[in-house]
């Protein structure tokens, strides 16, 4: 079976909010360090070391703030933001700008994938992702078969309490 989704264009904000979700996700050990930092109040006291762990984590988030919206600016990644159909079977997702123009993207390519109440995110490196709300499936009988794709290929692991949230 293959789903194919309406035509959609990504929407710039949802892509910088899903981007910070998944870095602060995925890099969580940052928070780690801040607190390592602000513990050396109790060593050498000072209120400089709350401050300064304070601005690192800050300029830290701001960091990859700046990254996500850079890559909404780009004309490199301008196709990423272009109304686009996709056709999504067990073997692949075709990325399809018109009916003749399309491009592969293997399962393999995917590092993980997540899902919440409104869409499923497919995250390919830190930076990229593709996102699919579920308002782009004809029904909902797509959106289980897509979600059971994932599942199938180790993408996605039990997430159901989030859909539900």
């Amino acid at each position: 079976m293959i789903v194919k989704t309406k035509k959609y264009a990504l929407d710039k904000k949802a892509y910088i909010r899903a981007g910070m979700r998944n870095i602060l996700k995925e890099q969580w050990w940052v928070v780690l360090i801040a607190i390592g930092i602000s513990a050396m109040a109790f060593v050498i006291p000072s209120n400089w070391w709350w401050i300064g762990a304070l601005i690192a984590y800050v300029l830290y988030l701001l960091f990859w703030l700046i990254q996500f919206t850079g890559v909404t600016q780009l004309e490199q990644s301008k196709m990423l933001f272009d109304k686009l159909s996709y056709e999504i079977d067990s073997r692949q997702i075709l990325i399809k700008m018109n009916s003749k123009q399309g491009m592969p993207m293997k399962w393999e390519q995917i590092k993980y994938a997540w899902m919440d109440k409104k869409q499923f995110v497919l995250v390919v490196n830190k930076a990229q992702m593709m996102m699919f709300p579920y308002t782009v499936f004809k029904t909902q009988n797509e959106v289980k078969f897509v979600e059971t794709i994932m599942r199938r290929k180790g993408l996605i692991k039990g997430q159901k309490e989030q859909i539900e949230k």
